[in-house]
């Protein structure tokens, strides 16, 4: 009994090791694909920064593409968690709720890492089934949250009937309207207050919308 409990004690610990090495390839590699991009990033570059050969960095990811991957889902996913909690707070307030909800959305948007993940998604990495697996797992999932949050609204009469999907695409825009495309190309936003945008956004959807 001693020993298999040793046995498993000791894989737990290789377990938590290897987990963490990975994780720590995956934070370096971030920070280089943000740095200099996609292409120019070599998978002896990552190793450099992480310490360690070439051959382990390859043991735990088979190509740059499959660790691009796993940096951009890991990204998507912790964003879009944080955004989605927002969302069930249990207020019974439709415009203070999506006020929250639009300045938390409107700030990852528009954060630094949030605008690098999507340039070397769109721009240097034509894998279009990361493409498909990072809006899965960010955009779509918040898109399905969004929708089932405003049908609750509306099977409650706050907001008029209507196609919840549909409704979430259009708070959607709003929110991204002279905010993202602009930042997506370099340029400076028409919009200078995101908080009064988010306002004004907020303000149209629930004039559309409000039952």
């Amino acid at each position: 009994m001693l020993a298999q409990a040793q046995q498993f004690e000791g894989e737990v610990v290789m377990r938590v090791k290897t987990n963490e090495r990975r994780q720590s390839i995956i934070d370096a590699s971030r920070e280089i694909f943000q740095e200099i991009g996609y292409e120019r990033t070599s998978m002896a570059m990552i190793s450099n920064k992480v310490g360690g050969s070439k051959a382990t960095l390859y043991s735990y990811f088979k190509s740059k593409e499959e660790l691009f991957a796993a940096v951009m889902l890991e990204s998507v996913e912790a964003q879009c968690d944080a955004l989605l909690g927002i969302l069930d707070d249990g207020s019974a307030d439709v415009a203070e709720s999506l006020q929250r909800f639009g300045e938390a959305y409107v700030d990852i948007i528009t954060s630094p890492e949030c605008l690098a993940v999507t340039r070397c998604t769109i721009v240097e990495n034509g894998n279009p089934e990361l493409y498909k697996a990072l809006f899965d797992n960010g955009p779509r999932r918040a898109e399905i949250a969004i929708s089932a949050y405003l049908a609750r609204f509306m099977a409650q009469q706050v907001l008029r009937d209507a196609d919840p999907d549909l409704a979430a695409l259009h708070l959607k825009g709003l929110l991204e309207a002279g905010i993202k495309d602009p930042l997506l190309c370099g340029a400076q936003p028409a919009v200078v207050d995101f908080r009064q945008a988010v306002a004004a956004a907020v303000d149209t959807f629930l004039r559309a919308y409000r039952a």
